[in-house]
């Protein structure tokens, strides 16, 4: 660890105990048993991420440690229960069966400050193997230097059957098929260059996304040549973007604590995949293709 800790920065521990924080508030109730969230996205500030990098594997060996005694503390007897007073009201609580699947990422966002912790967790299991695939209940807890704010979402709307995109008979340049947080969506492609990304404050998007800070606010940008009617995307994002698989170039320079833009792009098919982080999948296809 290379920069020592600071007033303001998140500890190894704070992050241990914002899980398990967010474990608590996030149980849900059924008939016969309590789940639990199962997965952790948790982001931290660029300089507590770089500080904490190293331990990492050891942050997430003991996070799962507090979030099983957890579970067990919760499933204990309670005072009234061991004086015979009453029956236990509350299902148990049961623990994730594929374990508890934690990441630790760094928060892309310019706007956190050191010492901030985000967590998104999903309550349902993963359907596959990777981390987060499935439909899920999705809730946030944010520490910011000791306030807490939380929001929940609605569940992800999982991908709807595969479809021919419409042809673009309005004129536009391309279609563009997509599904984030808050459904799935068409985006027709009407002038020379869009850029898709989450957005906010001081980042204007035309694809704005409602997805996880892996996308950038700004991601990439993706912009169409009016003498061939080809199409380029420049990836502007900390953790990449693929097109049919393959990782686009980055065109951002990070280094030095600055970021510069290197003006490079790549070319896009004219029908394509385009992947966001690994996070959400752009299905494109250019008028030329119909």
């Amino acid at each position: 660890m290379d920069r020592p800790a600071t007033p303001t920065s998140a500890t190894a521990r704070d992050v241990i105990l914002e899980i398990v924080r967010n474990m608590k508030e996030g149980l849900e109730p059924l008939h016969y048993s309590t789940l639990a969230p199962a997965v952790y996205h948790v982001y931290l500030h660029p300089d507590d991420m770089e500080r904490l990098r190293a331990i990492v594997p050891r942050i997430v060996e003991e996070a799962r440690r507090a979030l099983d005694a957890e579970v067990e503390a919760l499933n204990g007897p309670s005072i009234v229960e061991r004086l015979k007073l009453a029956k236990r009201a509350v299902p148990k609580v049961a623990a994730p069966e594929g374990g508890w699947q934690i990441r630790i990422l760094e928060n892309t966002d310019d706007e956190v400050a050191a010492g901030d912790i985000l967590i998104y967790s999903e309550l349902a299991l993963p359907v596959k193997a990777e981390l987060g695939a499935g439909s899920m209940t999705r809730r946030i807890a944010t520490r910011k230097l000791g306030a807490t704010q939380v929001m929940n979402t609605p569940p992800a709307t999982p991908p709807a059957e595969a479809q021919a995109a419409p042809a673009p008979d309005d004129g536009a340049f391309a279609v563009i098929e997509y599904a984030d947080n808050s459904g799935r969506k068409t985006f027709r492609m009407i002038k020379d260059e869009i850029v898709v990304g989450r957005g906010g404050r001081d980042y204007w998007t035309d694809i704005k996304l409602d997805t996880l800070p892996d996308v950038s606010r700004e991601h990439f940008r993706l912009r169409r040549d009016a003498a061939s009617g080809s199409f380029f995307l420049k990836d502007l994002s900390r953790l990449g973007t693929t097109i049919d698989g393959q990782a686009a170039p980055s065109s951002i320079d990070f280094s030095d604590g600055s970021k510069r833009d290197l003006n490079v792009e790549a070319p896009v098919p004219p029908q394509a995949r385009i992947g966001l982080a690994g996070v959400v999948f752009l299905d494109f296809r250019s008028a030329q293709h119909g």
